[in-house]
């Protein structure tokens, strides 16, 4: 019998996460359920995408977390941070309860380099959303993507204070 390495590490894996699987009250017997389910307009109601009940975020209330549309970025950088990625997490949510829904995410940039880098730069930004958007079940046919570079600041002017504004990434509603 042939030894095979990748089929032991598999099955190691498979009974590792066999034995964490098992929750709730040991001496009861009880085991915690998560409801998985959706609402009366079939807008998920909590899990993957967190508790919340995304089909009563409305993306016009201010309150809601789905107000906040644009992404914010270091310089030269596509890398997304922690907290935006939770941000992201929660559009992602609303997007895969509404499958009909779709967004274009554009990318910007501050107005240093040259015109070609500054596109790359901002189609990079975006894909980086796009990315983290689809990894948390978002199609890929309910997102454009599209890079304006320097061309659509956020603020004019030169500086630190500006540059920070014009370095982003806008998630646009259609139809909103």
């Amino acid at each position: 019998m042939k030894f095979n390495l990748s089929r032991l590490i598999v099955a190691g894996l498979i009974a590792v996460l066999a034995g964490c699987s098992s929750t709730g009250d040991k001496q009861s017997g009880d085991v915690a359920v998560e409801d998985r389910g959706t609402s009366a307009d079939g807008a998920v109601t909590s899990g993957a995408y967190g508790s919340s009940d995304f089909s009563s975020y409305s993306l016009n209330d201010p309150s809601s977390p789905l107000a906040r549309r644009v992404i914010y970025f270091e310089y030269d950088s596509a890398e997304i941070t922690s907290s935006d990625q939770e941000l992201l997490v929660q559009h992602s949510g609303y997007l895969v309860a509404n499958p009909g829904q779709q967004i274009t995410l554009e990318g910007h940039t501050d107005e240093r380099g040259s015109r070609e880098y500054n596109i790359a730069l901002g189609d990079r930004r975006a894909l980086s959303v796009q990315r983290i958007m689809e990894l948390n079940g978002v199609l890929p046919e309910q997102i454009t993507v599209v890079s304006y570079g320097e061309e659509k600041p956020a603020a004019e002017g030169h500086g630190d204070a500006v540059w920070r504004l014009n370095r982003r990434v806008e998630i646009v509603y259609q139809g909103q």
